[in-house]
């Protein structure tokens, strides 16, 4: 399957889509994330902007993995599929795969105290995530989003990779 691989809406719709419109939407709702979690982090809420650079790097596997044609199983954290599937990428994105499925895995584990806090000890989110937690948070938020960004349209959001 090619990025041009064609879906059919639900019956009621009947209309085509595309993988290449579904990962351009995926980049466009992970952008709107990126940016939510720079604010986030700029005002210290820091467990929030873990939460938005999890979702921004969600999207954005999603969103590579559509323009490539693939069909990922539906749950959060598919990031593995990316590095088995190297061989599909170009070689600057696959030698980043790795480094996605890593941040991807860190904050998919996070994910759950930055939305909920420490229930078990009764520490709400800001008493559990820091601010360390949301820049390296943010940070790798970035670099996936540039990355994917990259391969999906041919433009780098941060410039050179």
């Amino acid at each position: 399957m090619g990025p041009e691989t064609r879906l059919r809406e639900g019956r009621e719709g009947g209309r085509d889509l595309n993988f290449r419109d579904l990962a351009e939407g995926y980049l466009k709702q992970a952008e709107a994330r990126r940016d939510d979690a720079r604010d986030a982090l700029a005002n210290g809420n820091y467990a929030y902007a873990l939460r938005l650079s999890q979702e921004c790097v969600e999207l954005c596997v999603k969103a590579a993995l559509r323009s490539v044609g693939v069909e990922y199983p539906k749950q959060h954290e598919v990031s593995e599929l990316p590095v088995e599937l190297k061989a599909r990428f170009p070689d600057w994105f696959a030698a980043q795969t790795q480094f996605i499925r890593d941040a991807s895995v860190s904050l998919f584990k996070k994910r759950e105290l930055a939305f909920y806090g420490g229930e078990d000890t009764a520490l709400p989110p800001d008493k559990v995530i820091s601010e360390e937690d949301g820049r390296k948070a943010v940070e790798s938020a970035e670099r996936v989003f540039s990355a994917c960004k990259k391969l999906v349209t041919g433009q780098s959001s941060l410039g050179p990779l």
